[in-house]
């Protein structure tokens, strides 16, 4: 459509922040590891409002998309480039966290300062308003500085909120929580293949589908994206993975909390399969699933075939009194060897998310858990986490009502740091084994247990090789966790929290310098220790042959003989309780 003679730009910023260390400056990469859904998502509706010219014939819409785990933000820039265009414009502040909503304010207030259009979205905001009384004062102190807050979903909802900034009527709060969207044929994420490559494998993102069915406790999920299944159609998946295919972007992760509860599952995968097979569109898959997606029949095959390589498990403990107490009862610890093995079985490399600090957690609890991981589970790369109070969980909201203390500084609400009280460790001892935890599991011999279980079932070893590094140096290199992390850390010394001081040049250089060697030395040491075993293990003629108590079919015998079944009532209840549903189900079905 040619341009209207008279035509006017309408400027919209989309700004998915960081946060901070903990030394006030923002976390930020050469290439981060992920690009962002949120920043996606709203990408994908801003183009298609620009499109479709929701501002009337005479005004464009510029869309302007940063990550800042991987992009500086220069205030003083946005705000002239809103000047240049007479202030006609908004700043979005997208998908943002509770840990990221200190740098959000950071980042808002000089623009608020120069008259600049601000709206601020995501979980912390979508949470606190869905699960809390009253306004939070953080998020108070946002609304008194003129910033809009938006709560729920954007789809649907963005063509309106950009008339309001275009009129300069924007309202303090839109609140669509009770008003959830359809995502079916709405438009979809997308980023260009320019903001994709400042990522470490060129991965892009999208969702499936929104909600879960479960109730666990920790989750924010149920409580901002409802517990009902809303999915994308076979079509609308086809479109996005097209898109990309278009762009060179073959890689995604998948950011549904649980595919496997998506109700249309089996005929995406059977979509991406046709594409896979017919056209030769050949993508590389990363998912999220429960721990008895095994159980359903053909998914974890279908997975395999439509390119999933990689899949993220929420264990979170091998304690089932703990899993019972967080509401995650669907985890069964007599599923987890079946559930391990059955990825092993397609070459997947598995990933599993472990939490730190149930209420029966203890040092020497957690460190003999962590062993029984080791021997007993075939699992490549452990996730570790502090249980963490997230405004929007259940766990947050009953605390508040009990007027338990928490923390007030949201930045550290990161599932790194302690923010409440724990009945058997004091914080020193809670964030001591967080640290310890991560050496205890990725020590040399266990780095070279996984990578030779790889070996035996078919597993890049390169690849495997380059995943472990990043996640067996990384809490201890850069004091941050793995997944909010990515390729040489980028420091500026102005880009500091405001309640921090500017350090001066002459004490910030020479001390980023020698800290950013330091680092290089540390993880080149480690890169050639594993990219050498990983060669070494490939080069072995019986790596096939390969076994030890993890990689052994699951067979009735474990139950009695392995630790994970054993180690206290709990455990051994669990498999009394599995073996006595097993011999009703046999019972009822030769009854019938």
């Amino acid at each position: 459509m040619p341009a209207h003679p008279l035509q006017r730009r309408f400027q919209l910023i989309l700004i998915k922040p960081s946060h901070y260390d903990d030394d006030g400056y923002v976390i930020q990469w050469f290439r981060s590891v992920m690009p962002s859904n949120s920043l996606a998502a709203l990408y994908g509706l801003s183009i298609d409002a620009a499109e479709r010219q929701v501002l009337g014939l005479d005004v464009a819409i510029d869309v302007t998309p940063i990550d800042e785990t991987n992009t500086r933000i220069r205030p003083e820039k946005i705000i002239a480039q809103l000047k240049r265009h007479g202030g006609f414009g908004v700043v979005g502040l997208v998908g943002v966290q509770s840990n990221q909503f200190p740098r959000a304010m950071d980042i808002a207030r000089p623009l608020r300062a120069a008259g600049v259009n601000v709206v601020i979205g995501g979980f912390h905001i979508s949470g606190c308003l869905s699960m809390l009384k009253g306004m939070q004062p953080d998020i108070q102190e946002a609304v008194d500085l003129g910033i809009s807050l938006f709560a729920g979903e954007a789809e649907e909802q963005l063509d309106a909120l950009l008339r309001d900034a275009a009129t300069g009527t924007l309202q303090p709060v839109y609140n669509y929580l009770n008003d959830l969207p359809s995502i079916q044929s709405a438009p979809v994420p997308m980023l260009l293949r320019k903001h994709v490559s400042r990522t470490v494998g060129n991965y892009s993102t999208f969702d499936a589908g929104r909600g879960c069915p479960y109730q666990c406790s920790f989750c924010t999920i149920i409580n901002v994206q409802g517990r009902k299944s809303r999915r994308r159609s076979p079509d609308d998946i086809e479109h996005i993975i097209r898109q990309n295919w278009e762009e060179g972007i073959h890689r995604f992760f998948i950011t549904d909390d649980n595919l496997a509860r998506n109700k249309d599952w089996e005929v995406i995968l059977d979509r991406i399969i046709e594409l896979r097979v017919n056209e030769g569109i050949k993508v590389s898959l990363m998912i999220q699933v429960d721990t008895l997606c095994h159980k359903i029949p053909n998914f974890v095959e279908k997975c395999a075939k439509a390119g999933v390589s990689r899949v993220f498990i929420g264990m979170e403990s091998v304690n089932p009194d703990t899993l019972i107490a967080a509401k995650k009862r669907q985890n069964k610890i007599t599923e987890y060897r079946k559930l391990l093995l059955a990825w092993k079985s397609v070459g997947a490399v598995t990933y599993a998310g472990y939490i730190l600090g149930f209420p029966n957690d203890t040092p020497e609890s957690i460190r003999r858990d962590i062993s029984i991981v080791q021997r007993e589970l075939p699992i490549d790369m452990m996730e570790f986490f502090c249980l963490t109070p997230l405004p929007g969980s259940e766990d947050h909201q009953v605390l508040h009502r009990q007027g338990v203390a928490m923390d007030p500084d949201m930045n550290k609400y990161d599932t790194e740091h302690v923010v409440t009280a724990h009945a058997k460790m004091t914080p020193v001892e809670w964030e001591a084994i967080y640290r310890e935890a991560w050496e205890t599991y990725y020590t040399p011999t266990h780095l070279e247990r996984i990578l030779r279980r790889a070996g035996a079932t078919g597993i890049n070893l390169s690849s495997l090789a380059g995943t472990l590094l990043h996640f067996s140096q990384f809490t201890a290199v850069e004091n941050v966790h793995p997944l909010q992390g990515g390729i040489f850390r980028l420091k500026f010394r102005r880009d500091r929290r405001s309640t921090f001081e500017i350090e001066p040049v002459w004490a910030f250089y020479p001390k980023y310098v020698a800290d950013t060697a330091r680092k290089l030395v540390r993880v080149a040491g480690a890169a050639r220790h594993l990219y050498g075993l990983a060669k070494s293990i490939k080069a072995d003629p019986l790596k096939k042959a390969y076994m030890d108590q993890a990689l052994t079919p699951a067979i009735e015998d474990d139950l009695d003989s392995l630790e994970l079944f054993n180690q206290n009532d709990a455990a051994r209840n669990a498999v009394h309780h599995e073996r006595h549903v097993r011999e009703l189900t046999v019972g009822a079905q030769k009854a019938s």
